[in-house]
């Protein structure tokens, strides 16, 4: 994880440092700002990405990452920056311009706030040289491949496994564990490939979540690490995990919050974790897509695939990077998203089994309660439930609910809980007029 900015002016070394020192926690282990024809840049690095700061210093390569399914990058031309973004979106990259109508860019929005109102989110699998937008991926459905299942799990066993050996590095890297099907599929292959696996969990005191992460621990042999909470570390942490996440969607301000405790926790152990983000999505594990006709089921999996970049996934970056780790998305490898797209729908829902194909090729690796598991919501199988939406009810009348629901940009607010984190979310960033890169849960419930 590393923490990039930059602006199309040179000498600007003050205000790109102000900028970083929003974002420092990002990288932390090294700082660099240097100037490259006309411009500012600056980045903070973590210590498992010393290499970059001789790119950096040398070709004026500023770069979040550098997996095939996990980076931002922004390089020098002349006078300007060619922004990229991988295919997903996995990483973030934001864009704007100043009022001096300075090109600029940072790895969040916080940090570009010091220079500009003007804020656009770069989408997944473009390039933007300030003046022209290219896109160089585009999410489609995909012809099924004509093959039977056993040889398709091989296949997709295969490419799982070699994504997840290009994420172990040095070997010191952990594993978020929730005790669900696409965590312990990350941590049971990487525990193969290590010496020592540490593994994190969260939830309030009895929380299915904890249980089924145990099991998992046990049956693979790793360090396994538990983070018990309760209902006022919660509420205390509300501040600081808007802030970071940049966002008041309900829902995905609902399910960062444990897992921000856990990559709190997990920082302290590891410089880098496995995360199981994006086998819903691939393998069709949410229930509501057993409603759907299969013939429509490829076309729903692109939809959703392609509103991660600003919903899980950024949950995801945020998580980690406000602890100074790096997520690896063992799922989102290019070569298995690609695999996985091609895969019959048939096989992904099969007699009311969602991601059907998935549980069939690890079959081996996991224990049959975890195998078997169905899909909990990060806040259910945590043991929150209800405890956020009877906090927002008890701080948030009806009457402030109806008067304050709609924004200034017309959008409405769901619920009374998604009032309460805007509030939150005002009080850090200012009023909202215009946030065409902050995204919102497909399916949010309304009032």
């Amino acid at each position: 994880m590393a923490g990039i900015v930059g602006i199309a002016k040179p000498n600007k070394t003050k205000i790109i440092s102000q900028m970083l020192t929003k974002i420092n926690h990002r990288g932390g282990a090294w700082e660099e700002i240097c100037s490259f024809q006309g411009t500012t840049l600056g980045i903070s690095g973590t210590k498992i990405q010393q290499k970059d700061l001789a790119i950096f210093k040398n070709e004026g390569l500023a770069r979040d990452g550098s997996l095939p399914g996990r980076f931002a990058q922004a390089q020098t031309i002349q006078e300007g920056f060619v922004l990229k973004r991988d295919p997903l979106g996995a990483a973030p990259l934001y864009y704007g311009w100043t009022r001096d109508r300075d090109f600029c860019f940072a790895s969040e929005v916080k940090a570009l706030l010091v220079v500009t109102n003007d804020i656009h989110e770069l989408p997944p699998g473009c390039t933007f040289d300030g003046h022209h937008l290219h896109t160089y991926f585009n999410l489609e459905v995909k012809s099924p491949i004509q093959d039977t299942a056993d040889t398709i799990a091989l296949e997709l066993r295969y490419r799982l496994e070699t994504s997840i050996e290009k994420c172990i590095g040095d070997g010191n890297v952990g594993s978020w564990l929730s005790g669900g099907l696409d965590s312990s599929v990350m941590a049971a292959i990487a525990r193969q490939k290590v010496q020592k696996l540490h593994t994190f969990a969260a939830g309030l005191p009895g929380a299915p979540d904890l249980e089924f992460a145990q099991q998992m621990a046990y049956h693979i042999n790793s360090e396994h690490h538990e983070v018990i909470v309760n209902p006022q570390d919660i509420f205390q942490h509300l501040f600081d995990v808007i802030y970071h996440l940049e966002s008041f969607d309900a829902l995905l301000v609902r399910s960062t919050l444990l897992n921000f405790l856990v990559a709190k926790y997990a920082s302290d152990y590891v410089p880098a974790v496995f995360s199981g983000e994006g086998g819903d999505e691939l393998f069709a594990g949410y229930e509501y897509l057993k409603g759907l006709k299969l013939e429509s089921l490829p076309g729903e999996l692109i939809d959703i695939i392609g509103r991660l970049h600003n919903t899980a996934l950024q949950r995801v970056d945020r998580c980690a990077s406000a602890h100074g780790t790096v997520p690896r998305l063992g799922f989102l490898d290019p070569s298995v998203v690609d695999f996985a797209l091609r895969i019959p729908a048939e096989y992904k829902l099969n007699k009311g089994i969602e991601k059907w194909i998935l549980r069939y090729a690890v079959k081996d690796l996991l224990p049959p309660q975890v195998l078997n598991r169905t899909k909990a919501k990060f806040w259910e199988g945590g043991g929150i439930l209800n405890i956020l939406e009877n906090y927002a009810n008890e701080n948030v009348t009806d009457s402030d609910f109806s008067r304050d629901r709609r924004l200034a940009n017309g959008w409405q607010l769901n619920t009374k809980e998604e009032l309460l984190y805007y509030r939150i979310f005002k009080e850090q960033f200012g009023t909202v007029y215009d946030i065409p890169w902050m995204g919102r849960t497909k399916g949010a419930p309304v009032v």
